[in-house]
């Protein structure tokens, strides 16, 4: 079997989709592996270690996928991009939802079978393909050092000839992967930090990761499918953006990670709320490529008002490309070995994680394939 790995061209975009590391585990494993030349540089990794590896350079995007059964990517290819794809090939990586009408078009135009680790199903024998989790865990982390930066002071409790420097004080808005990153993060850093979120069962990893946890009488109400928060009412909404907005006049940072898979970022900081933090305040919005969950957000800008830096920042992980393209390769490489069994295609529709990651496949619909109970 014939995997292609090319260059990413999306805007902002460093990562590369498999490491030379994992490209040799695969050539031992019987796979042929063709690279687009640069495809790992921003990443850090030459194209020297790639061939050393047993890979074959090519020069372009053509070249690589030529004769290619997989072709493993970061982002969601061009509409040219896909027309050199092989006809029938598999697209693997982090390639939304399918809710881009017209890009799915053009993948059952080609036939191409379809796996995006968006729609990856969230359980235990998935955790290793976990490519959002390892992507939001990059983006926590740097989410805090840009607050560090942007802000006049310092993280931790200083004990100075000057006199006694108080600690940050930090809000991580959202408890899951990126939000408890962040949480860590700011306590490395010596910031004093509390978090919210709708789900209470966070409340315990919150707690152990030495923060406290904002308290809030919704009950499961915040709860949705697989763990995850939802959607809530209006009035619910409105009775969090108060409880929030009552915190944020003694607060430095605020992290904000709060997202609904699929749908739009939950509004928690109105504008008027901003108005109301110290001058020289800095919130990083995580959710601003979904909406943001502050009223002021401009995704990819830096925003400010009321003397309070906003920073919108969008594909966060890519700035981490070395270790985000490290954690990537070894979730595609087990989402690799687990539609093709020896180095030979074996998908199986009738499996939880296939069908979930499946978006097309031969002009259909996993769930089409799961009903036919069509392996391939």
């Amino acid at each position: 079997m014939r995997i292609a790995i090319p260059r990413e061209t999306a805007p902002r975009e460093k990562r590369v989709a498999l490491v030379p590391e994992t490209v040799a585990r695969l050539v031992k494993a019987g796979f042929q592996a063709s690279v687009e030349r640069g495809a790992g540089l921003a990443a850090g990794h030459t194209d020297e270690a790639y061939r050393t590896t047993g890979a074959t350079l090519t020069d372009d995007f053509a070249a690589c996928v030529s004769g290619a059964d997989v072709v493993l990517k970061v982002r969601e290819p061009s509409p040219e991009e896909v027309t050199a794809i092989p006809e029938g090939a598999l697209l693997l990586g982090l390639l939304g939802r399918g809710e881009d009408a017209a890009q799915m078009e053009r993948y059952r135009a080609r036939r191409l079978g379809v796996f995006s680790l968006h729609t990856l199903p969230r359980i235990s024998r998935a955790q290793k393909m976990d490519a959002l989790s390892s992507m939001a865990s990059c983006a926590g982390y740097k989410a805090v050092l840009l607050a560090a930066n942007a802000s006049g002071k310092f993280f931790p409790l200083l004990m100075t000839a000057a006199g006694t420097v108080a600690p940050a004080r930090v809000l991580v808005l959202g408890a899951g992967v990126a939000g408890l990153q962040a949480i860590a993060t700011a306590r490395r850093l010596g910031a004093v930090v509390e978090a919210f979120d709708v789900r209470p069962a966070v409340k315990e990893e919150v707690q152990s990761l030495g923060a406290s946890f904002v308290e809030m009488q919704l009950g499961d109400a915040g709860v949705g499918a697989g763990g995850y928060a939802k959607e809530m009412d209006e009035q619910r909404n409105e009775l969090i953006r108060q409880t929030i907005a009552g915190r944020l006049p003694n607060t430095d940072i605020v992290i904000s990670t709060a997202a609904i898979p699929g749908r739009r970022a939950p509004l928690l900081i109105a504008a008027d709320a901003v108005a109301k933090m110290k001058p020289g305040s800095v919130i990083v919005d995580l959710a601003a490529d979904s909406g943001g969950n502050c009223a002021l957000t401009r995704p990819d800008q830096t925003v400010v008002a009321h003397s309070v830096t906003i920073l919108c920042p969008l594909d966060l992980a890519a700035s981490l490309a070395t270790h985000a393209s490290q954690m990537y390769s070894r979730n595609l490489y087990e989402l690799l070995l687990h539609l093709a069994k020896d180095a030979k295609l074996a998908l199986d529709f009738s499996d939880e994680i296939t069908k979930g990651c499946c978006l097309t496949y031969d002009g259909r619909g996993a769930a089409e394939l799961a009903t036919a109970g069509r392996s391939a």
